[in-house]
């Protein structure tokens, strides 16, 4: 498959409250040279260092995915790479002023609402598809997840997504080259369950966390009556933190990705056995 490397036209400014810090940021998205790939910068730190968006700088994927590498960690990465991924940026750089990407409304939808408004730079470098040589499988045998990693011509992403909730149900959800990222996939919130609610805090998590920015699912339906963008938008969210954290393997795979149960944890798992795969 033939295209060309793209990055984003200009400099984006957000900021907000981390999911799970609870701490405010400040985050630059920035145009980066062909062949940069996906960089974060912490601007608060002495040196500025950087930590490339690779599967081998995966330091924790309790409820998000973080990269540490150079003294330097970046928490919550999984919504800006997958909006990224989906959108066709092969380059940019990432600037923090503290450890955490901004939550915001829980979904990509504001980052593909600023990169779509002026469009992206074609770069007229190739695009460097990531070509596997076989099937590569990975599997949780105590929840029952897997993510199955296939040569394609082209990449393609397929989930399932089976909670035993009577409210979600089995939910299924399909990402193409050709899929309308922005408005099917990237609209999606993030969720969790009221019932995983007092643990998460436990752990030290969800310091950010309001209705504001996640769909919290109860036995009966979803907290605070949302209005949902599809009946199946958690099914979609998965598919997006999927995206997101796939990209760890460095790039786009001309590969068919299925998964069942996905998470943060076996998302990476995967990307980093491509990685050593392909070295």
């Amino acid at each position: 498959m033939k295209m060309n490397q793209h990055t984003i036209k200009q400099a984006y400014h957000f900021e907000g409250k981390g999911l799970h810090t609870g701490t405010y940021v400040h985050m630059m998205l920035l145009p980066a040279p062909a062949n940069t790939g996906i960089r974060f910068r912490r601007i608060d730190l002495q040196d500025k260092p950087v930590v490339e968006a690779l599967a081998e700088f995966v330091t924790n994927t309790a409820r998000s995915t973080t990269l540490s590498h150079n003294g330097a960690e970046a928490v919550t990465v999984e919504h800006i790479l997958s909006a990224l991924m989906g959108l066709g940026v092969d380059n940019a750089l990432i600037e923090l002023d503290n450890r955490e990407v901004p939550i915001l409304d829980g979904s990509a939808r504001p980052y593909s609402e600023a990169i779509l408004k002026d469009g992206l730079e074609d770069q007229g470098v190739p695009r460097r598809f990531i070509d596997i040589p076989y099937c590569l499988e990975v599997k949780d045998p105590r929840s029952g997840s897997w993510v199955r990693i296939e040569p394609a011509d082209a990449p393609s992403v397929d989930v399932t997504v089976d909670f035993n909730s009577p409210v979600l149900g089995i939910q299924r959800a399909h990402w193409d080259l050709q899929t309308d990222y922005a408005t099917e996939i990237g609209v999606c919130r993030t969720f969790c369950f009221f019932r995983e609610i007092e643990a998460l805090i436990k752990n030290n998590l969800i310091k950010g966390g309001d209705l504001d920015n996640a769909l919290v699912v109860t036995d009966e339906g979803y907290m605070g009556n949302p209005v949902l963008h599809f009946a199946d938008e958690c099914g979609r969210h998965k598919l997006l933190d999927l995206l997101g954290d796939i990209l760890l393997a460095g790039g786009y795979l001309n590969a068919r990705i299925s998964a069942y149960k996905s998470g943060h944890t076996i998302n990476t798992k995967a990307a980093k056995a491509l990685r050593s795969l392909l070295k």
